[in-house]
């Protein structure tokens, strides 16, 4: 059986209409999504909620238009702010989370 060709890649790149070339596991071995699934906004949110780093995904739907690739930047960004949401209820530490969402701001606004 020919198994599709597979990127790994980490969650926060993966975006709704991507299928998996493996199935995805927890940490105790049970299948969370079946190989062949196609991850929905719902399914990537469950994911990140269950503190999965990353997923095998099918090569051709790893290939990114640069649409799909803006829109991963924009969810990237918009995930952040909402991190850091609390980050202004502390004036002595507000200093340092602003900073801090400055550069991973940046960081993240650079990425793929």
């Amino acid at each position: 059986m020919n198994r599709p060709a597979a990127t790994v890649i980490p969650l926060d790149l993966a975006s709704a209409g991507m299928v998996l070339a493996e199935a995805l596991l927890d940490a105790h071995g049970s299948v969370l999504l079946p190989q062949g699934s196609t991850l929905s906004e719902a399914s990537l949110a469950s994911l990140r909620r269950r503190a999965i780093a990353s997923c095998s995904v099918v090569a051709a739907a790893a290939a990114a238009d640069p649409q799909q690739l803006a829109r991963a930047r924009a969810a990237r960004l918009e995930r952040l702010q909402r991190l850091f949401r609390h980050s202004d209820a502390c004036d002595a530490d507000a200093d340092a989370s602003s900073a801090l969402l400055r550069l991973l701001t940046a960081y993240r606004g650079q990425q793929p």
